[in-house]
């Protein structure tokens, strides 16, 4: 869309006169009136008020010298209501100039204080000055809204994508596995190992790109919560990446009593990640340690710790989804959505995850989770 067509869209300029003489708004609107201005006119500050509840304005001129209630009167009202405190307010007067009264107008919210007779030309320069920021700003509430609605179609085709790409991904998966089993030749054997392995690696990708629209889209990662013992999802995580990685050394130590009301798929998710990242990305031979407690009565927590340094360039976008920058040891693997989620699976449990790392060349990511949801 063109600046001329995103032009002609945007609503008229408002712009209110406050007067209680018929004269003085007949002549204030006779200099202000134009095609793309629109002259909303009150003859007290009560009707002002009603406009204002009504239509936003770009600028509001009001006298000072009113029944009833007085320009500065008003100016507090405007001021105290969170729709039209932003307002901005020029006073004008035909009193006699009084540096009291002008420091009181100021101290009511005005922009500035004109005394009649108004000069002509410094009186529309002045609103022409109100009316061109209110343009930018609908200009700007235009494209942000335009903006919006771009990112919110594109995350949809996401997971609409990622959703699409699960059924031909299970049948290729399938068909290696059939493979796998009807011949044994050794060629066969690594073709088909490499499809299937491919084919895992993308199925997590598709599962991090729908966990981020989930996210995005649907206010938060879904939950599925049960009661479950903590202490069991972990020693499945454990056992399933010592047989992954038997070349390395895993020690899961348990303390307390980590019962919860939780969801132990997304909670398995959460640990097998943390737990992968640790052994991928950690020095080789040291040993991992997956620490988890349970002895605080309203919650639960586990950790995993690993010898080696994130980068401190790195350490603060840690959680950023799409990060640029490898986590560990100049390694970068798949979206950069793991933490992402992981961070997401965590909140959406009303819990909270942090990590250290640097401090006797360890790396240490802490989760800590309520048992119950509040």
């Amino acid at each position: 869309m063109n600046d001329h067509n995103k032009k002609t869209i945007l609503p008229r300029v408002k712009f209110l006169l406050v007067d209680d003489l018929d004269e003085n708004l007949l002549a204030l609107s006779a200099l202000l009136k134009r095609d793309d201005v629109e002259l909303l006119q009150a003859r007290s500050g009560f009707e002002a008020l009603e406009y204002l509840l009504v239509h936003d304005v770009a600028l509001a001129f009001i006298d000072v010298q009113m029944p009833d209630m007085d320009g500065f009167e008003l100016a507090e009202l405007i001021r105290g209501s969170e729709r039209t405190r932003n307002v901005p307010l020029i006073f004008v007067t035909a009193g006699a100039r009084d540096e009291r009264r002008m420091f009181k107008g100021y101290e009511s919210g005005a922009v500035d204080f004109l005394y009649k007779p108004i000069e002509p030309h410094i009186l529309q320069n002045k609103a022409e000055v109100f009316f061109q920021l209110y343009r930018q700003k609908q200009q700007l509430a235009l494209e942000l809204r335009e903006r919006t609605e771009t990112l919110r179609l594109n995350e949809m085709f996401v997971a609409i994508l990622g959703h699409d790409l699960r059924n031909p991904l299970g049948a290729v998966l399938t068909a290696a596995t059939l493979i796998q089993r009807a011949y044994k030749e050794d060629v066969a054997q690594k073709a088909s190992m490499q499809i299937i392995n491919s084919g895992k690696r993308m199925g997590r990708l598709i599962d991090g790109m729908l966990d981020l629209a989930r996210a995005r889209l649907a206010g938060g990662i879904p939950l599925t919560r049960q009661p479950v013992s903590l202490d069991e999802v972990m020693q499945r995580v454990v056992q399933e990446h010592q047989a992954a990685f038997p070349e390395s050394r895993i020690e899961l130590q348990i303390d307390g009593n980590p019962a919860g009301h939780w969801d132990p798929d997304r909670l398995s998710q959460v640990a097998a990640n943390l737990l992968g990242n640790a052994i991928r990305h950690g020095k080789p031979g040291e040993t991992v340690l997956v620490l988890l407690d349970g002895n605080a009565p309203e919650q639960a927590t586990f950790s995993v710790v690993n010898a080696g340094s994130i980068a401190p360039e790195v350490l603060p976008g840690i959680f950023d989804p799409f990060r640029s920058g490898a986590p560990y040891n100049g390694h970068n693997e798949g979206l950069g959505l793991g933490l992402y989620i992981v961070q997401q699976i965590v909140h959406a449990h009303q819990g909270e995850i942090d990590v250290q790392s640097g401090s006797g060349d360890k790396t240490v990511f802490t989760v800590t989770i309520p048992r119950q949801p509040r």
